[in-house]
């Protein structure tokens, strides 16, 4: 099943059931007015809501034609975001570039940083910076959308409170951060807001791709047009979202609607590319001692998709440009 929310003038928008192949949607605000709405009373709204879906595939009800641009973030503003680093490449090339040996617990402890979720851009929407030199970049990402889960939750039971999968594009202003993180006290200004896919999925929509908590497909990135990164998602997820789960319920509940970040998509092949214009600069640092690759500028364009095994979309795209407003 495959879910959507309409850009109405609300905060929160109205929900939409989405045909599998993302060509139509009808509304589904006669079962449920918005989809936190519907995880907030999931296990009556599910099956109403997978009768409609069903319905659409059908035919016996009417859709209107797909249009990715009158779409906000299936969750346009959730309780909480929390996103991981669970592609350990992508924190050895930070480590290195830095010159800093990686963590010890790095294979063992995942790490973890809560952003802000109080707005959270659709798919097409710009990112907006104030400044260029902010370091505007992109981050592609895989999320899961969790129903309640309780503290003390383990991994091994962790599968049943994942209700639903989006990509993200963690948006991250890189020039803001090293002056956060010589404070000790984490990210705040360096995250803006993050954009999501069109459309959030169930996990039986990815059929054996969704295994172990992982996601077996490859995502794709495009900045200005050029593909720049073709990463699979589920090989070198050190820590599945399983994982992430478990670390992060040690010390507290998560109600329904929380987002949970894969952190960026990342793959020691480096034909594979990149999922982040960080992770290049990182390459040049270690290589030639300093980066040479730009972060964003006014007017790039960034586009994020993942398919599946017979290229068709699963999520919709992503497909943001940045807009320097300073």
């Amino acid at each position: 099943m495959k879910l959507a929310t309409l850009r109405t003038g609300s905060r929160d928008g109205s929900l939409l059931v989405v045909k599998r192949d993302l060509s139509a949607w009808t509304t589904a605000t006669g079962v449920s007015p918005t989809l936190q709405a519907a995880l907030d009373r999931w296990d009556e709204v599910e099956p109403k809501l997978r009768a409609l879906s069903d319905q659409l595939e059908s035919g016996a009800v009417k859709g209107e034609p797909f249009d990715a641009s009158k779409l906000m973030a299936p969750l346009p503003r959730a309780y909480e975001w929390v996103d991981g680093s669970a592609y350990l490449n992508h924190v050895i090339l930070v480590r290195k570039a830095r010159k800093a040996e990686p963590p010890p617990t790095l294979k063992t402890d995942p790490l973890v940083y809560q952003g802000g979720s109080s707005e959270m851009l659709g798919p097409t929407q710009d990112i907006v910076a104030r400044d260029e030199k902010f370091g505007v970049d992109f981050e592609s990402e895989v999320a899961v959308v969790l129903g309640d889960t309780p503290m003390g939750t383990t991994s091994a039971d962790a599968g049943k409170y994942v209700r639903l999968l989006m990509l993200v594009n963690d948006v991250t202003l890189r020039n803001l951060i090293p002056d956060e993180l010589a404070k000790g006290f984490g990210f705040f200004q360096g995250k803006p807001a993050s954009a999501f896919s069109p459309v959030a999925v169930t996990p039986d929509e990815l059929g054996g791709a969704w295994k172990e908590g992982r996601v077996h497909l490859t995502l794709q990135t495009w900045l200005n047009g050029a593909l720049v990164g073709d990463t699979q998602a589920g090989p070198e997820m050190h820590f599945s979202f399983f994982d992430l789960m478990q670390h992060i319920c040690k010390t507290r509940n998560f109600t329904a609607g929380t987002i949970l970040g894969s952190g960026t998509v990342s793959n020691e092949e480096r034909a594979r590319g990149i999922s982040c214009l960080a992770e290049v600069r990182m390459i040049e640092t270690i290589e030639a001692g300093a980066p040479k690759t730009p972060f964003m500028k006014n007017g790039d364009r960034v586009e994020i998709e993942m398919k599946d095994a017979s290229g068709k979309s699963v999520f919709g795209r992503i497909d943001q440009k940045v807009r320097i407003t300073g």
